[in-house]
């Protein structure tokens, strides 16, 4: 592609609406799902409703990254949403704690399919050299669903109760799945869906190439999964009547930094800004934990949305940098496995040394600060491999 092309156009519009619905779609819920598990009787096991979720979205990347490399990039990502869009209707039926779990798993292949997908058609219409820039505006409109959702969600869930949040949820993954079908495929050489996608091969399941993007992306969102699991109590212990206000001033803050940081990203280097990222998003978990307050859990959220919107465009722009055009499906699905073990572990960790007892929320995440810092060190480590 040529790279004088602009990034703004019509196909990269409809991508980033479609990211940003099918964002708003299964974030809405998460900020009452504690409280709606505590109503089912499953108080105990927070932590497993992000893990579980990532669980599947994690191992659903293999399958996602072939059929994105094979049968096309648009259908992959209709499926993500057509999940989303199912799962909002099927929560009103649960009434029992092993079914939410279950649903939980399943609605996590939503986000195992949709944006490994729409990585790669970045990658397809965009030119090399604006990588980091196109991706951190994709990026920005993902966040943007992420803090809407919450806020939108927690809205309807005390004006209109649990069921009506999850209707609407399905309402917007319709939206994103209505965009996308009407968008055009990028992918040269496409295959008709067999079984035979489904069948991975152990070559298949990891792209080697971008295990150092990988690494990076497992520590630093470790904390993400933290933050999912512990904020909506930690907010309502300190008076916070909106669960989703965390949510919605961390998306603020990144939403200026992501539209220079890509382009920082592409015109001095992924490791140099990555450098920055991970510290800054160390440096934000700690100041969540120190902060008992409502202006400490804002000031935390602020920084912590400064440091996403500095690292995740160089991370995604340095995993295409390292994959092969032909791999671009897998390589991007390996990074995103590593995205989802972060959550995930984060999450369970979280959630289980929690144990419902408020107190010891402060105390991890200043260790998960301490968890994060190793992502630095490894930037900084493979800085120096590379000029030996």
């Amino acid at each position: 592609m040529n790279n004088t092309t602009s990034i703004y156009t019509l196909p990269f519009a409809l991508l980033c609406l479609s990211s940003l619905l099918f964002s708003t779609s299964f974030n809405m819920i998460i900020p009452e799902l504690p409280n709606h598990l505590s109503q089912l009787g499953g108080a105990e096991h927070k932590g497993l409703i992000i893990a579980l979720f990532t669980l599947t979205a994690g191992i659903s990347r293999p399958f996602s990254g072939k059929l994105t490399d094979k049968w096309g990039r648009v259908p992959v990502m209709a499926v993500g949403s057509m999940v989303c869009f199912v799962c909002g209707f099927l929560y009103p039926l649960i009434s029992s704690v092993a079914g939410f779990f279950m649903l939980r798993l399943i609605h996590g292949f939503s986000t195992g399919f949709k944006p490994t997908a729409t990585s790669a058609y970045v990658a397809d219409i965009i030119p090399s050299n604006r990588w980091g820039e196109a991706l951190g505006l994709h990026g920005l409109c993902f966040s943007i669903g992420g803090a809407i959702g919450p806020a939108i969600g927690s809205y309807i869930a005390a004006a209109y109760g649990m069921d009506p949040l999850f209707y609407s949820s399905s309402a917007f993954a319709l939206l994103s799945i209505l965009i996308v079908m009407n968008m055009k495929e990028t992918l040269k050489v496409k295959s008709r869906f067999s079984a035979k996608m489904l069948r991975i091969e152990r070559s298949e399941i990891i792209e080697l190439r971008v295990i150092p993007a990988a690494v990076v992306t497992l520590l630093s969102y470790t904390g993400y999964g933290v933050i999912l699991t512990l904020i909506p109590d930690w907010s309502e212990h300190l008076g916070i009547a909106n669960k989703g206000l965390f949510f919605t001033a961390y998306t603020i803050s990144s939403i200026g930094i992501r539209f220079i940081s890509g382009k920082v990203a592409d015109h001095y280097g992924r490791i140099r800004v990555m450098f920055v990222g991970t510290f800054v998003v160390a440096l934000a978990i700690l100041f969540i934990g120190l902060g008992d307050s409502i202006n400490g859990l804002i000031l935390g959220a602020v920084i912590y949305g400064i440091g996403t919107g500095i690292l995740s465009p160089a991370v995604n722009a340095w995993t295409i940098d390292l994959s092969l055009p032909q791999h671009r499906g897998r390589a991007m699905a390996t990074m995103y496995i590593a995205l989802e073990a972060g959550i995930g572990l984060g999450a369970l960790a979280a959630g289980y040394i929690y144990a419902d007892d408020i107190t010891r929320i402060p105390g991890i995440f200043i260790i998960n600060s301490m968890v994060i810092i190793l992502s630095f060190f490894y930037v900084l480590y493979w800085n120096q491999r590379k000029k030996v």
